[in-house]
């Protein structure tokens, strides 16, 4: 019986996302497990979107915005798991990052959430938390602290 099930890991394209990734890959094709891959973007309010597309012509206008972004990041983490032989279920979500990865899992069923250190040292982490901090503090399921850095 494969130790995991569903693996939740999240990105936002960092070389440290990157790692997090490679390591939540290797953790699935060990475990013949599903990997879903989760990151976040803020919405763009409408005025400002409508004043970056402006300048560029109709058939481009559109693939301008964060959920484009997002969805370029996804389809990198796809093929650094595509590496390992592990397909990869995408979950572009709006707001903040922690709480699109637990949502995620939440929703998913998983038993495991893939993150990187990132975040985790220095005085910072008292002053603005991180994402491994809150999801270490808030999951529905055993988290792994992969070392990025």
């Amino acid at each position: 019986m494969p130790l995991f099930k569903r693996i939740v890991v999240g990105t936002d394209g960092s070389d440290s996302a990157r790692e997090a990734i490679r390591q939540a890959a290797a953790l699935a094709r060990a475990s013949e497990a599903e990997l879903h891959v989760v990151s976040a973007y803020e919405p763009v309010p409408p005025r400002r979107s409508e004043a970056e597309g402006a300048g560029a012509p109709g058939d481009v206008s559109h693939e301008f915005g964060p959920r484009e972004e997002v969805n370029f990041t996804l389809d990198g983490a796809a093929s650094i798991a595509a590496e390992y032989g592990v397909e990869t279920r995408s979950h572009p979500r709006d707001g903040d990052p922690a709480d699109a990865i637990l949502n995620v899992a939440d929703e998913v069923g998983a038993d495991l959430i893939v993150v990187g250190n990132k975040g985790m040292t220095g005085a910072r982490r008292f002053l603005l938390g991180s994402v491994p901090n809150k999801v270490s503090h808030h999951a529905p399921c055993s988290v792994f602290i992969a070392r990025t850095t």
